[in-house]
């Protein structure tokens, strides 16, 4: 059954727009709040369930955290505050803490106009789709607040950040340390900037900590892990060993080597990767996406490590794992996932996996990555008809088999259409940039020409 509100990762849009309204949000909370309350949780005599709440950075976060701190409440749950913490803080919060559920208030790596709403479960993983099939059918049920001695309560949690940090800290070995490194991290100004700082220093790093000026309108503006060209200037304007930049709500990760030069999400799991199989602490295999590169493949081939690929979406490289039983994973965008360390994607604890494959060879991170050379990709968005049907065009057929002979082994080509948008997201991806240019574009006009046709098979 397909769910109207929630996405791959929650539910997001436009601030005062549907579904990011104050009135939708807190009738989301008291759903939300009855599935929990109806829930088996084995709760003490009188023991309402509980629920953290967390935010990151944006100016709208105030406003849907009384909103949703409302609608919870009238469904007789207990609400936790947590203030501005990182998505993956609040999975291990709510863990930690042996609460009912977390909740994140944050658009990730979106400008601060938008704004989302991210569920977590009481193991800090994601809601499973029955669950919020279940709480998109309480929406439509008016809200029916419960009796004044039954209302939920509301407190903060002032160890929040203190209890992240210890936790960063312990995902990294013991015998190692951070000493000697001079490190810039770029926040984004967003959730981390206050906590991805003190985590590299307390390990020992001597820290420049840019992007850790939040005013509720600059997440991610020109800073952070969407945007490298910010990470790299401070990595050479301090001349500093190397930088991280992470998104607004970190869970991503990007980082440059000592000259400025950048590594994304699939380098940083292959230099993991291969420390891990070196070290024997590799289990299993890889999972990535339908757009991780393909030279990282051929790289996890030649180490002797299986790979796997998901759909696009860090919810599918999860689920991916959890299938074959291996715990690391992630995209290009710096989505990693080490479940050996936490339950979902975390950008700082993900760069101390690299740090501690740094640290325990001593390499650095230039000369970790030099046996993985990414292939050029180019992605073109083309705009389509709405109902246009990709698998009924003869034309775009026969310009991506052309392609696909002329690339034969040394590439590929992927056609998807967009989950949310009249979109057809047109990937090659070759040695060649001249040659994956050439026919990225060669396939789009094909798409582009098939999509104006009105004769075109619609999709049924």
């Amino acid at each position: 059954m397909t769910k109207k509100y929630f996405g791959t990762d929650g539910i997001r849009g436009r601030v005062g727009e549907p579904p990011i309204t104050p009135e939708f949000v807190m009738h989301l909370g008291y759903s939300a709040g009855k599935v929990l309350a109806s829930s088996d949780w084995h709760l003490s005599k009188g023991e309402r369930p509980a629920v953290l709440i967390g935010k990151d950075t944006r100016i709208s976060g105030y406003m849907l955290e009384s909103a949703l701190q409302a609608g919870l409440s009238a469904a007789g749950v207990d609400v936790l505050l947590s203030g501005p913490m990182p998505t993956p803080a609040v999975a291990y919060l709510t863990r930690a803490l042996r609460l009912q559920a977390g909740i994140v208030i944050s658009a990730s790596h979106n400008p601060f106009e938008d704004n989302g709403i991210k569920f977590f479960s009481s193991a800090g993983s994601k809601l499973p789709d029955a669950t919020e099939h279940e709480i998109e059918a309480g929406l439509t049920a008016p809200i029916r607040s419960m009796d004044s001695a039954q209302l939920g309560k509301a407190r903060r949690v002032n160890d929040a950040r203190g209890r992240y940090i210890e936790f960063c800290k312990s995902t990294f070995p013991n015998y190692l340390d951070l000493r000697g490194l001079r490190i810039v991290v770029d926040c984004a100004h967003g959730a981390t900037y206050q906590i991805a700082g003190p985590v590299l220093h307390e390990l020992g790093a001597d820290v420049v900590a840019v992007g850790v000026q939040p005013d509720g309108l600059n997440i991610n503006h020109e800073c952070g892990a969407t945007h490298g060209t910010a990470l790299q200037e401070a990595v050479r304007k301090y001349g500093v060993d190397l930088g991280i930049a992470l998104d607004g709500d970190g869970d991503r990760v990007i980082m440059a080597g000592s000259e400025g030069e950048l590594y994304d999400g699939d380098q940083l799991i292959y230099i993991i990767a291969k420390h891990r199989k070196q070290r024997e602490l590799l289990k299993g295999g890889v999972a990535g996406t339908l757009m991780t590169n393909l030279a990282v493949e051929n790289g996890l081939k030649k180490l002797d490590i299986p790979f796997a690929r998901a759909k696009v979406g860090d919810r599918y490289v999860l689920e991916l794992l959890q299938k074959e039983g291996w715990q690391l994973g992630g995209e290009g965008s710096g989505h990693i996932i080490c479940l050996d360390k936490h339950t979902t994607g975390d950008g700082i604890v993900s760069a101390l996996q690299v740090l501690h494959a740094m640290r325990d060879s001593g390499n650095t991170l230039a000369e970790l990555a030099r046996d993985i050379t990414l292939h050029p990709q180019k992605l073109v968005n083309v705009k389509v008809r709405k109902g246009f049907d990709l698998s009924a065009s003869a034309l775009v057929k026969a310009v991506q088999m052309e392609a696909e002979r002329d690339l034969a082994n040394d590439g590929r080509v992927l056609l998807r259409a967009s989950g949310t948008e009249p979109l057809i997201r047109v990937m090659v991806e070759g040695k060649s940039l001249q040659k994956v240019t050439h026919w990225a574009e060669r396939i789009a006009d094909a798409v582009r020409a098939d999509a104006l046709d009105e004769s075109a098979s619609p999709v049924q």
